[in-house]
C-alpha cells in the first residue's frame, strides 16, 4: 500500500475556514487547498486575515497543501507587472502558511500568443526559484494550457524546476480530451499535484469522482503504479441547492470525498 496526502479546496464547503476545517478532518483530510477565506480570495488578503488564518489551521493541525491562487486567470496582453505584483502577494501568502505549492493559469485569450505566454509564465518561475516555492500550471479551460499538448509545451519551454503540472482530469475532458488515453504518458513526468474532479463529454457537468468520463480510475491506478506520493485534492463543483453561496457545499463535499475513497481503496492507496 502507498500513501497520498489527501487535502480539498475548503471554500468549496463554507466561506468560514472554522467550518471548512472540521468537514475536512472527519472526512480524513489533513490538510487544506487555500483559495479564499471568509470570502476574501487570497491575493486580497490582509495580514490580520493570514494571522487569523494561520491561527485557525494551527489549532486544528491541519496543513496548507497549496495555495489556489488566481494568477494567470487573467488576459494574455493585461497589464503584466500588475499579475507579477499579485503573484508576489500569493507567493507571500504561501510562505506564511507554509503551503509548499501555488497554482497558477496561462491567460485567456492567448491561442496565438504563445511567446507572450512563456515570456510571462518565465517571470512567474523567477519569483517562484527565489523564494522556494512550486508553480503548479491547472489544466483550466480556454487558458493557452488547457491541452496535453500545450501544457508539455508550457513546462518544457519554461523549463524551470519551480514550474510542475496540477493534472485536473475533469477539465480535459470539458476541452474535449480523454485525459489518460491522450495526456498522462506525455505529462507523468511533471505531474506534481494531483485536483480531483470528474466530468462527463456530454455537457461537462462535474461528477463525483469515478462517474463521468474523466478516466479516473486509469489516472490515479497509472499515478500509483509510477510511484505518485503527493497531494490529492478535492475540487468537487458538485451544485448543491442548499447551500447555493459555495461550489459545493458539505453534504456533495463528504459525497465526493466517498468517491475519491473508493476508488483509493480498491487500488490500495492510503489516505492521509
Amino acid at each position: 500500500m502507498v500513501t497520498w496526502m489527501l487535502s480539498g479546496f475548503g471554500d468549496e464547503i463554507d466561506p468560514d475556514p472554522a467550518v471548512q476545517l472540521p468537514v475536512l478532518l472527519a472526512l480524513g483530510a489533513r490538510h487544506v487547498e487555500v483559495r479564499s477565506a471568509w470570502g476574501v480570495n487570497v491575493v486580497d488578503m490582509r495580514d490580520e486575515d493570514l494571522a487569523r488564518l494561520a491561527g485557525l489551521l494551527e489549532r486544528h493541525g491541519v496543513g496548507v497543501s497549496a495555495i489556489a491562487s488566481p494568477i494567470g486567470k487573467s488576459g494574455v496582453h493585461d497589464d503584466p507587472a500588475t499579475e507579477q505584483a499579485r503573484l508576489e502577494r500569493v507567493v507571500a501568502v504561501a510562505r506564511r502558511l507554509a503551503a509548499p505549492y501555488v497554482r497558477i493559469f496561462s491567460f485567456y485569450g492567448a491561442e496565438d500568443a504563445r511567446d507572450v505566454v512563456l515570456r510571462r509564465l518565465r517571470a512567474f518561475a523567477d519569483v517562484a526559484e527565489r523564494e522556494s516555492v512550486v508553480l503548479v500550471h491547472e489544466n483550466e479551460k480556454a487558458i493557452y494550457g488547457d491541452t496535453p499538448e500545450r501544457v508539455l509545451d508550457i513546462v518544457e519551454s519554461v523549463g524551470s524546476p519551480a514550474l510542475r503540472v496540477a493534472w485536473d482530469n475533469a477539465n480535459f475532458v470539458q476541452v474535449g480530451v480523454r485525459p489518460f488515453t491522450d495526456g498522462y504518458a506525455a505529462l507523468r513526468q511533471h505531474v506534481a499535484y494531483f485536483q480531483v474532479k470528474d466530468a462527463r463529454f456530454a455537457d461537462g457537468v462535474e461528477l463525483p469522482a469515478g462517474q463521468g468520463d474523466g478516466e479516473l480510475r486509469e489516472t490515479i491506478a497509472a499515478l500509483r503504479h509510477d510511484g505518485f506520493s503527493g497531494f490529492a485534492s478535492l475540487e468537487p463543483h458538485l451544485r448543491d441547492p442548499a447551500y447555493p453561496d459555495v461550489l459545493t457545499g458539505p453534504r456533495r463535499f463528504g459525497e465526493a470525498a466517498r468517491a475519491f475513497g473508493g476508488l483509493a481503496r480498491e487500488l490500495d492507496i492510503e489516505l492521509a
